[in-house]
């Protein structure tokens, strides 16, 4: 069986696909890549099909051993330097691994989320019709720790398609982030949405993750008291909780909550918060 043996985890390297959205009335989390445009990418040089499980990577990237046979692989998402038996090799092309061969991708350059893709695609056990690792409810294959033989499926009828990573932006050094306001902007004061959410500069927390992008900045303050009654949530919903903070929500944010969602913001945006470190700046703009 071919497979990739990991060598290094990295700091947090999940199996990631398309997702499994249409699960919400079971209180399951869509979940999927953070930054679709990277994950599909990479697919696309390998000439797999879009919904080819891939390997997100955290910061400092991952290292992988070929097994069972050649492989060939593509790396995109955050920059880095992508190394195999220690010798450079190509970002955002397709490179060969033969068997036993180790490919070590680095830590990010710029950005923060990478991507490694596997032509014919991570062939683990799939979970309600997704491959996707969800960190909130624990569904999927285990975040990715040393030793763990990943197996690869077999390759498709499509051609290794060669580079067109310029299609995909790089790191942003700011968000502008477009929000639909609503459904709950009437629980805080009108100078909090137009005065501050809209106006002021936020930055992204240390504290977010792949359930949300925590922001700091100045609070939102509320209009009225009381508890919220647990709504369902969306992908790009902005709640705000207690300290007035808003949160944008991200793939595998949870199906409820109880505190109100000032707003949502457009999915398209939501690739660029993926690539986000801490403290880059952040803007909502009215869509």
């Amino acid at each position: 069986m071919k497979g990739l043996e990991v060598v290094r985890a990295g700091a947090l390297t999940t199996v990631q696909d398309l997702g499994r959205p249409g699960y919400a009335h079971l209180g399951v989390p869509r979940s999927g890549a953070l930054d679709a445009g990277a994950r599909a990418l990479a697919n696309r040089l390998l000439g797999n099909p879009p919904g080819a499980a891939v390997l997100e990577t955290t910061l400092n990237g991952v290292g992988l051993r070929a097994v069972g046979g050649p492989l060939t692989v593509a790396v995109t998402g955050a920059p880095c330097a992508v190394r195999v038996c220690g010798r450079p090799v190509a970002w955002g092309a397709p490179v060969l691994l033969r068997d036993g061969a180790e490919l070590d991708v680095g830590p990010a350059e710029s950005g923060v989320r990478g991507y490694v893709a596997v032509r014919g695609g991570f062939a683990v056990e799939p979970v309600l019709g997704s491959r996707s690792t969800d960190l909130l409810s624990g569904l999927g294959p285990p975040v990715l720790a040393a030793g763990a033989l990943l197996p690869v499926g077999a390759p498709g009828p499509d051609p290794v398609a060669g580079v067109d990573g310029p299609a995909v932006p790089g790191p942003p050094s700011e968000l502008v982030l477009p929000l639909r306001l609503g459904p709950r902007a009437d629980w805080f004061t009108a100078e909090s949405v137009t005065g501050r959410l809209l106006r002021a500069t936020y930055r992204v927390s240390a504290s977010s993750n792949r359930v949300g992008m925590r922001t700091q900045g100045p609070a939102l303050v509320r209009a009225r008291g009381g508890e919220l009654a647990s709504e369902g949530m969306v992908l790009g919903a902005v709640q705000v909780p207690p300290d007035g903070q808003p949160v944008v929500f991200l793939a595998d944010h949870p199906v409820t909550g109880g505190y109100p969602v000032v707003g949502v913001v457009v999915g398209a945006a939501l690739d660029a918060v993926a690539q986000a470190g801490v403290r880059v700046p952040v803007r909502f703009v009215r869509a």
